[in-house]
C-alpha cells in the first residue's frame, strides 16, 4: 500500500539498527514504508500483500480494514501494481462507515541500474492513479508522479525520493511528497528500518505533515513474509498524524 496519507515510527529502534553488525544480504524495500523504492518485481513473478492500515488524525481514526496489493513483473525492469482496499472512516451521527476505497493502478519502470561495485544507485519512475470506487465518496481520481532511488552497501540499504500529486476537486490542492529510509538486515530473516517523510497540504487551509517511524520485515519462509510499520507525526502531530500503522502478510511467487 503506497498511500502517502499514512505516516511513520519512533527513534528508539534506531540504536538497535546502528548497533547491529551482522553482514548479510541487502534488504528489499517498499511496503510497509510510505517511502517507496525503485526495485521492480522480477520479470514473470508476483509479490502480493494482504494488509490492514489505519491513521488517527484530527481526532478521527480511518484507514483500510483490509486490502490487497498485487505487484507483477510484466517486463524486464517494469512492474505493474494494483491495490484494492476496503476502507473505513467515521460515519455522520457516530459509528463507523465501511466501503470500497480508492483503487490504485501504477507502473514502475527502472531506468538506471545500480552499480554494485560503485556509487551509482538504481532509479525508477513510478506513476500511479488512485480511482474512487464509491460514487458517494465525492472524490476525484488523483495521480502521483514520483522518482525513487536506492543504494545498498553490504547489509545496509537506503532509498527515497518523492514526487507530485495531482489532486483535483473542490477544496483540494495539489501537493508534494518526499521521504527517505534506512534499512538494516539484522539477521537472515529479519530486517528493520527507520523512515522520515514530509507531505505538503492536500487541502485549502491544510497543514504540512512530517512523520517519523519504524518498519520491519520478517521472513517466515521463502514464500511468506510479515511486514509492518508504526508512524507518528513530528509536525502538526494531532492534525495530520497522531499515529498510523500498516501490517501485511506478503507472499511471493
Amino acid at each position: 500500500m503506497r498511500r502517502i496519507d499514512v505516516p511513520l515510527r519512533r527513534l528508539r529502534g534506531f540504536a538497535v539498527l546502528v548497533a547491529a553488525t551482522l553482514s548479510t544480504a541487502p534488504a528489499l524495500a517498499g511496503p510497509p514504508f510510505a517511502t517507496d523504492d525503485p526495485e521492480p518485481t522480477p520479470h514473470g513473478h508476483f509479490e502480493s500483500y494482504l494488509f490492514t492500515a489505519g491513521q488517527r488524525a484530527g481526532g478521527n481514526l480511518s484507514g483500510s480494514a483490509i486490502g490487497v496489493e498485487i505487484d507483477y513483473g510484466a517486463f524486464a525492469d517494469t512492474q505493474i501494481t494494483t491495490v484494492l482496499p476496503l476502507d473505513y472512516d467515521p460515519a455522520a451521527g457516530g459509528g463507523t462507515r465501511f466501503g470500497l476505497g480508492d483503487a490504485q493502478l501504477g507502473v514502475k519502470y527502472r531506468f538506471i541500474e545500480e552499480d554494485e561495485d560503485g556509487w551509482r544507485p538504481q532509479v525508477a519512475f513510478f506513476p500511479s492513479i488512485d480511482i474512487p470506487l464509491r460514487a458517494s465518496s465525492g472524490k476525484n481520481a488523483r495521480q502521483f508522479f514520483p522518482v525513487w532511488a536506492q543504494k545498498s552497501f553490504g547489509a545496509w540499504t537506503t532509498f527515497g525520493g518523492g514526487g507530485y500529486w495531482n489532486n483535483p476537486g473542490p477544496g483540494n490542492r495539489d501537493y508534494w511528497f518526499s521521504g527517505w529510509a534506512l534499512l538494516r538486515q539484522i539477521t537472515p530473516a529479519f530486517t528493520a528500518g527507520v523512515e522520515l517523510f514530509h507531505q505538503t497540504p492536500d487541502t485549502v487551509g491544510g497543514k504540512d505533515s512530517t512523520s517519523l517511524g519504524l518498519g520491519m520485515l520478517y521472513d517466515l519462509s521463502d514464500t511468506f513474509h510479515l511486514v509492518g510499520s508504526f508512524n507518528t507525526g513530528i509536525q502538526n502531530h494531532e492534525a495530520t498524524n497522531a499515529y498510523s500503522y500498516y501490517i501485511a502478510l506478503k507472499w511471493t511467487t
